[in-house]
């Protein structure tokens, strides 16, 4: 399964009218993580007004999303932290912003503008990633194909994860699910048969966007 999810944990920190606002993002494969990390955080700042917290997690098996305004008016908090989620199209997220109130009332809508404005700057910190399913083979040829096999390879997008040296060369390459076949073609075409080929296995990928 291909997805949007972040690269390691974000954080941010917002002062509006007095407001201190305190955005914490964060990767979570499951539904316990998320709470795991809801619970740490509110630990971390059990002394705050608010803990305001959402997650998303989908791996394709599992589907989970849930918010939670921590007493602040409802739909005003955790309900745009979840949207700011959904709009970046992430999956296996969770979000807590934190709240130390200043003294000077928000509004509903100045509410909901801190909140999505902290958790979207966390989640930016945090650096987005695309994970998603790889396939792999290997191709031997001789030495005087060498850049042709290479530049072929990284023309189409794939990679070249492994080099073996011998009476001939080995790579093992890695391209996106669905996309091994085509570019073996190409080799064949592109050397005129004078490569081998054998398909390997499937694995899974981050790449950062």
């Amino acid at each position: 399964m291909d997805y949007r999810t972040l690269k390691g944990i974000g954080t941010a920190e917002l002062v509006i009218k007095k407001s201190v606002f305190i955005g914490y993002a964060s990767p979570a494969e499951t539904e316990d993580e998320a709470r795991e990390f809801i619970a740490k955080i509110k630990a971390h700042h059990s002394d705050a007004t608010h803990n305001v917290s959402a997650y998303l997690i989908n791996d394709g098996k599992n589907f989970a999303v849930r918010y939670d305004d921590d007493g602040e008016p409802k739909g005003s908090a955790g309900k745009p932290v979840l949207k700011v989620i959904q709009n970046r199209g992430l999956s296996n997220v969770v979000v807590v912003v934190t709240r130390y109130f200043g003294g000077i009332k928000l509004g509903y809508g100045g509410l909901v503008k801190a909140y999505s404005d902290t958790a979207s700057l966390a989640i930016e910190n945090a650096g987005i990633i695309e994970v998603y399913e790889t396939e792999r083979f290997q191709v031997t040829f001789p030495y005087s194909l060498f850049h042709t096999v290479r530049e072929t390879v990284e023309k189409a997008g794939g990679g070249v994860v492994k080099e073996d040296y011998g009476e001939l060369v080995t790579f093992t390459v890695e391209t996106r699910k669905g996309e091994a076949e085509k570019l073996m073609e190409l080799l064949t075409e592109r050397t005129r048969g004078r490569v081998r080929l054998r398909r390997l296995f499937m694995s899974s990928f981050e790449g950062s966007l």
